[in-house]
Order: structure tokens, then C-alpha cells, then sequence
């Protein structure tokens, strides 16, 4: 996988700080090419994608039209890059985004699930590590400090894979600022959305519903804590069953009573109109958004500082009550004590 790298330092725009850029293309040996290459790459996971969008005009997005002729064109990989920076120089005007490098990056031949595309790379490294070198001389050692960039902590990213001439699918990785005045990375440089695949219909739906189980449904009804963990229970068994989700299927074999079913129904388009989701009726349920899914999905009861109640499933075999002296009690039935 071959790489031609570009480098320009970006500013912040709101400190007034400006842009400094390289006078060609980055050389160095391929030992520090490998560093790079897993500096750049070992953050990424390839289920959740994203494409370029704009209000009006896709083409109006400048990050797509620079990188598109790169893409095009790899020649032009310098100039694109200037482009680049001082795009993301514009975007950079809250006064919490740090200066740092911005790195360009092409890809001749990237491994994306099976094959081999042309690809882009954009990073940008914020975060500097203090780092000390130790030496030896006339029988003794000195330690020099020095400032740098951590190569196993990557802080924003993007690739852009071209799958065919006519679409770009894009991993991102934002580790630096996660408030949401700093997310400029996300919606103001690279101006992206979610692709709406299997993946991001497995997810928002799961969400979705844990939020009814656990937000809504107990202002609604009188639920108890052990009747939110079976119909989250009865949720993840639907999606580890079925290779495809179907919403009246799953109303039917999770939530079961109309007057529950009723408010699911109604609270899934508060929710869709709320957060600006699309839900679907019917997809393919995604191995990898569930497994991610599932680990959100812990039905516990805890109980003061002393119980955690764990409920894997079976409600019938936990009962709620209350003494004769006012004490609130769980009642356990099992087979076998492991």
C-alpha cells in the first residue's frame, strides 16, 4: 500500500494563529512510513461509514471536491492538500480547537473488506506528549525532554474510499474534543452524514427501543425494574434469532400487549423526529452493530450499595414484594446454584 503524504500545520482561526505550509510532498524513510501508516490506521473500525453531503449540492462541499481530484488525479495531491488546510483553517473558529498538523494522505491500492480501492487519508494530530530521551556519555546519561506526537494516539481522521467511480465511503475517527461547541471535525470540515445501511438501521433501532424501555415506558405505565429487564432480554433474543428485523413482527413477539404496542409506535416517531433518525420497517439486522449494541444492554437491578440483581432472562422466576414490616424484598427461584 503506497502512500504519498502531504503536511501543512492549521491554526486556529478564532486566535488568529494562520496556516503554514510545506513546500512539497513528505519524505522520509520507509521505516517512519510504517510508523505513520499505523498512526493513521489503527484507530479505524469500517462499520460505521459515512458520505458527503450538502444543503443544496454535494458538489458544493469542498472537502468532496478536493478530495475528488485528488482521487482523480494523484498529482495534484500537493495543491489539493493546500486546499485542504485552509478549508479546515476556516472551520477552526472556536477558540477551544488546537493548533496541529494536517496530514494528506493517498492511498494507491487500500484494503477495504475484500478488496483494494483508491483511497484518501485526512488526519490531524492535536494532542502533543512529552517524551523523554535518554543517553549515554563519558560513563554517564543525560535525559533531554522533547514535545511530540504520540503515534499510538491518532485524534481526528478520515478516509475516503473510492468503491467505483461514482461513490466515496467514509470511516472517521474524533478523539480529541467531544463536546459538541468542538465537533467541527465531523460537521464543519468534512461535512458529513451516517449511511443509511444495515448497520446504522440495527443500531438507531436498538437505541431507540432501550430508550422506550428504560425512559418512557415507566412514565406510562407501572412497570417494575424486573419487568424493564425482560423486555430488554426478549429484545436482544429478537435481534440474535433473526437474521431481519421487521417492526410488526417485533411488536409482536416482544412487546406483546396492544396498549404497550400503541406507545411504542408512537414514541419511536417522537424519537425519529426528535433526533432526526430515519427508521425502517424492515432490514437486515446488523452482526456488528448488535454485538456493539449488546454491550449497552445490561439488564441489572441494583439495590442500595449492598444487591446487583443480574436477569439474563425467564421473568417468571423473579418476584417484587413487600413485608409485613414495610421492607421491600426480591424473590428468587433457580435449578442450580454454579
Amino acid at each position: 500500500m503506497n502512500l504519498q503524504i502531504a503536511v501543512h500545520k492549521v491554526g486556529n482561526k478564532a486566535n488568529d494563529e494562520g496556516c503554514y505550509f510545506s513546500n512539497g510532498l513528505l519524505h522520509v524513510d520507509e521505516e517512519v512510513v510504517e510508523l505513520l501508516r499505523g498512526y493513521f490506521l489503527q484507530s479505524f473500525k469500517f462499520d460505521t461509514l459515512y458520505e458527503f453531503y450538502h444543503e443544496t449540492d454535494v458538489r458544493l462541499n469542498e472537502v468532496f471536491v478536493y478530495v475528488s481530484n485528488i482521487l482523480e488525479d494523484p498529482t495534484t495531491l500537493h495543491e489539493q492538500s493546500k486546499a485542504l488546510a485552509k478549508h479546515l483553517y476556516q472551520c477552526s473558529d472556536h477558540p477551544k480547537i488546537k493548533v496541529g498538523e494536517l496530514y494528506v494522505v493517498y492511498f494507491e491500492a487500500f484494503d477495504f473488506k475484500g478488496d483494494t480501492y483508491p483511497a484518501v487519508g485526512l488526519f490531524k494530530s492535536e494532542q502533543k506528549d512529552m517524551f523523554l530521551k535518554v543517553q549515554s556519555r563519558d560513563d554517564n546519561f543525560l535525559i533531554d525532554k522533547h514535545e511530540g506526537v504520540n503515534v499510538n494516539k491518532l485524534d481526528k481522521g478520515a478516509i475516503i474510499v473510492q468503491t467505483s467511480p461514482d461513490q466515496l465511503q467514509i470511516a472517521v475517527v474524533d478523539n480529541a474534543n467531544k463536546q459538541v461547541e468542538a465537533q467541527y471535525w465531523l460537521d464543519s470540515f468534512l461535512k458529513v452524514q451516517q449511511v443509511q445501511n444495515e448497520y446504522y438501521h440495527t443500531q438507531q433501532t436498538m437505541s431507540m427501543y432501550k430508550s422506550f424501555v428504560i425512559q418512557d415506558l415507566p412514565e406510562q405505565f407501572e412497570v417494575t425494574k424486573a419487568d424493564q429487564a425482560d423486555l430488554l432480554n426478549r429484545s436482544m433474543q429478537y435481534f440474535k434469532e433473526n437474521d431481519s428485523f421487521e417492526l410488526e413482527h417485533f411488536e409482536q413477539e416482544v412487546l406483546a400487549q396492544p396498549e404497550i404496542i400503541d406507545r411504542f409506535v408512537a414514541y419511536r416517531q417522537e424519537y425519529a423526529q426528535h433526533y432526526e433518525v430515519a427508521f425502517e420497517e424492515r432490514f437486515d439486522i446488523s452482526e456488528a452493530a448488535l454485538k456493539k449494541q449488546s454491550r449497552n444492554y445490561k439488564s441489572v437491578i441494583k439495590l442500595d450499595k449492598n444487591f446487583h440483581i443480574y436477569i439474563h432472562g425467564d421473568r417468571s422466576k423473579i418476584e417484587q414484594g413487600i413485608d409485613e414490616d414495610g421492607r421491600k424484598y426480591y424473590k428468587i427461584f433457580y435449578d442450580v446454584e454454579q
